[in-house]
């Protein structure tokens, strides 16, 4: 650089130049899915959240779909064909908003959606995706159980095949979505293994009572799903998948929107405590002036965008096709743990206005706790780091 170059001006909002890494196609996903969390998120979530409650969620996912956003990294049947980045990008905006809204997001097209596209035949592809696509079928995806979450294996709920069709005996918990779905996808136990069944939730034997008394995750469905002999056709089973091979990279896809969603509900909370820091005064000038709170923020910018750099890195990995499940574990891992420590960080700044459903980060922060467990557990992902650096598994 010659002596004469002009630097940018140092951005407070993204001080490594991320952007610069990012094509005009992907600022305008961004900004499209920030704008449209903007007006239809943003001013309601709080009280949302205070009800524990989504109204209007149907209303929501047609929007959503109308936007691109469910399946958004799927190509054809309706679905927008994104970048991983583009999709990345998208679930950040929607967590910072809420992460109710992007798990909406991401267990509607990581996980409903990605397990019919990549898994489904043709016939259940074109008869649910592009209705999931647009948002008039909301889906969701029925793998843990009451007795079992990180050993997935282990599930109970059995398929048993009765002359041509499938009956389905079991219960499954903690389902995004499950009371509002018109199809759920479900793992079952067969006598040739895990295998996944297309379920219309219209079906006999089949109900999804919600799940309330949540402290987390407030502003969003949350349901178990009971299969009384339930009975379904033979072509109502996804042909390409057999055994946990199905299920988990269905996992692995959901997990690469959280690395970046967390950084959203991360990125939220330190607006917060920065602005509040250069507006609230104490002995006679804004808290942001002292050097303990400095250091604080520094420490929150550090990590956050870290964070984003990581998730982007992780996204071109994706796009080129050269990402691994245990780089997805990396990722989920430290973003999400990091999103917590940044909002309790920032809490702190708030001082007591930081309980306040007036700003953002308690709910955020709450919130996170349910992302921390779900789609994956801090010590199974610090298993899948462990197993991949040792060449030794200590799951069992």
């Amino acid at each position: 650089m010659s002596a004469s170059a002009k630097l940018p001006p140092f951005d407070a909002a993204d001080p490594l130049g991320v952007d610069d890494l990012l094509e005009p196609e992907d600022l305008a996903v961004r900004d499209t899915v920030r704008g449209w969390a903007a007006d239809r998120v943003l001013p309601y979530v709080a009280d949302w959240y205070e009800k524990g409650e989504l109204p209007g969620i149907r209303d929501l996912a047609r929007e959503l779909g109308s936007l691109g956003a469910l399946g958004m990294s799927l190509t054809g049947y309706g679905c927008a064909g994104a970048s991983a980045v583009q999709y990345g990008l998208a679930c950040l905006e929607l967590e910072a908003a809420d992460s109710g809204i992007r798990s909406l997001v991401s267990v509607q097209g990581s996980l409903a959606m990605y397990a019919i596209h990549r898994f489904g035949s043709e016939e259940q592809k074109r008869e649910w995706l592009p209705r999931m696509a647009a948002g008039e079928v909301i889906g969701c995806f029925g793998l843990t159980e009451p007795d079992y979450g990180s050993d997935p294996a282990a599930l109970r709920t059995r398929a048993e095949r009765d002359g041509g069709d499938w009956v389905l005996n079991g219960r499954k918990m903690w389902i995004t979505n499950g009371s509002v779905a018109g199809v759920a996808v479900v793992w079952a136990r067969t006598e040739e293994g895990i295998r996944g069944f297309v379920v219309p939730t219209a079906t006999p034997g089949f109900s999804a009572p919600e799940i309330k008394h949540k402290w987390s995750l407030r502003a969003s469905v949350t349901s178990e799903l009971v299969l009384d002999d339930v009975r379904l056709p033979a072509t109502a089973v996804l042909p390409e998948a057999t055994g946990l091979r199905g299920p988990l990279s269905c996992l692995s896809h959901a997990r690469y929107g959280i690395v970046w969603g967390a950084m959203g509900a991360a990125r939220s909370s330190f607006e917060a405590a920065l602005g509040y820091a250069t507006s609230r005064e104490q002995f006679g000038r804004p808290i942001g002036g002292f050097q303990l709170t400095q250091a604080k923020l520094a420490d929150m910018a550090v990590e956050l965008h870290k964070g984003i750099l990581l998730a982007h890195h992780l996204g071109r990995r994706m796009d080129a096709g050269r990402l691994r499940p245990e780089q997805v574990s990396f990722g989920k891992l430290n973003n999400v743990r990091e999103a917590i420590g940044i909002c309790r960080t920032a809490r702190t700044i708030l001082g007591a206005n930081g309980i306040s459903l007036e700003y953002p980060v308690m709910r955020h922060a709450t919130n996170l706790e349910s992302v921390l467990t779900y789609e994956g557990t801090v010590e199974m992902h610090q298993l899948v780091l462990g197993k991949a650096l040792t060449g030794l598994d200590a799951f069992r």
